[in-house]
């Protein structure tokens, strides 16, 4: 009986490990298949873009390979950067731009034209603009020695010369082909309009502190220059080649605005990217005194605008916990609302930093 039982336990024992074993190999396979159509279908939708864009870039004449930068732009063999958008109107107004600073001797990418002599060439319902590539690449390290008074410099420097271009532009008694109209926007009707509506919807946010942040912005705001700005300032749009500076990128969301918008969104996002992620706090107003320095080198800021400051950051951040409100996005809301207390709680100090 004892050897009966210790033959039906091996038995047993041998049927687990060979179904384990069997399993195993059906997993390992199934993997295995998946992976290779996983592959299949990357391969199959890289060869269909290539196609794609290959056709389109026969309005052109140019060939080359295409490699994709991000979601909307492809980089073809290193000398160019072909953007899609599907927006005509937009397409034109950020192509005018370029070619406008272009003209002006700033360093913007330059917008070749099809051989139908367009600025664009249309493809279904895409529309794609090719544009030389400029050199350089993003600065990764704003706490580089001389780094923070080059990105204001350089703000300081696009501000002067978007000032230039308003004043071309709106001083054309007709208008032509090239001329450009931008949103006039005011950060201040965003908080009193779709931004408060979202907080009495979804109630993210105390509906008193919320107040109390847009009325000190909104008791500073009549004073606050405004012109054209880039509204989209972050150091993947300025590009650096050996630590000098070769150009602005992406004039997709340039619009009319409070003048210091641009400083506040570009310092409060080197706070969301890198304050506890290899950036200390007193190393973040450091980057405030110099970025700021830099700045004034082309433009000197007014009493209001760095009075404004803090709070022109706080109410951007308020701006994104109301913008991202999809499940998905749920973390930067979360995000958003917690560099907005940070930024309030450090009024005092963001002051200290201008004017040291």
């Amino acid at each position: 009986m004892c050897d009966d039982k210790r033959d039906e336990m091996q038995d047993k024992m041998c049927d687990d490990k060979r179904d384990e074993v069997q399993d195993k190999m059906c997993d390992d396979k199934r993997d295995e298949v998946q992976d290779k159509m996983q592959g299949d279908k990357r391969d199959e939708i890289r060869d269909k873009m290539q196609n794609e864009i290959q056709s389109v870039l026969t309005n052109w004449d140019v060939l080359g390979t295409a490699k994709q930068i991000y979601s909307t732009a492809w980089a073809i063999s290193d000398e160019y950067v072909l953007k899609t958008y599907d927006n005509l109107e937009q397409l034109k107004k950020n192509g005018r731009m370029q070619m406008l600073l272009c003209r002006m001797g700033i360093p913007a990418a330059e917008i070749i034209q099809t051989r139908r002599g367009e600025i664009y060439a249309a493809e279904g319902s895409r529309y794609y603009m090719l544009s030389r590539k400029l050199p350089g690449s993003n600065a990764a390290d704003i706490t580089a020695d001389g780094m923070a008074e080059k990105m204001g410099e350089v703000l300081g420097s696009l501000h002067q010369a978007f000032s230039k271009c308003e004043e071309i532009l709106y001083t054309q008694s007709e208008p032509t082909d090239e001329t450009i109209s931008f949103p006039d926007c005011s950060l201040l009707e965003e908080m009193n309009g779709w931004v408060k509506e979202s907080l009495y919807r979804e109630h993210w946010m105390d509906e008193k502190n919320f107040c109390k942040a847009v009325q000190k912005l909104a008791e500073h705001y009549e004073e606050l220059p405004r012109q054209l700005i880039h509204r989209d300032v972050h150091l993947g749009n300025f590009l650096f080649d050996q630590g000098t500076f070769s150009g602005y990128i992406d004039f997709d969301l340039s619009q009319r605005n409070i003048r210091v918008f641009d400083l506040c969104y570009f310092l409060a996002g080197l706070l969301a990217a890198q304050v506890g992620n290899g950036m200390e706090e007193i190393q973040w107003y450091d980057v405030i005194s110099r970025t700021t320095a830099g700045y004034e080198s082309r433009i000197p800021l007014t009493a209001a605008e760095k009075q404004a400051v803090p709070y022109v950051m706080e109410n951007i951040e308020l701006l994104f916990a109301a913008y991202f409100n999809e499940p998905e996005t749920k973390h930067f809301r979360e995000n958003a609302l917690e560099l907005f207390w940070f930024i309030f709680k450090r009024e005092e100090q963001i002051w200290s930093a201008l004017y040291s």
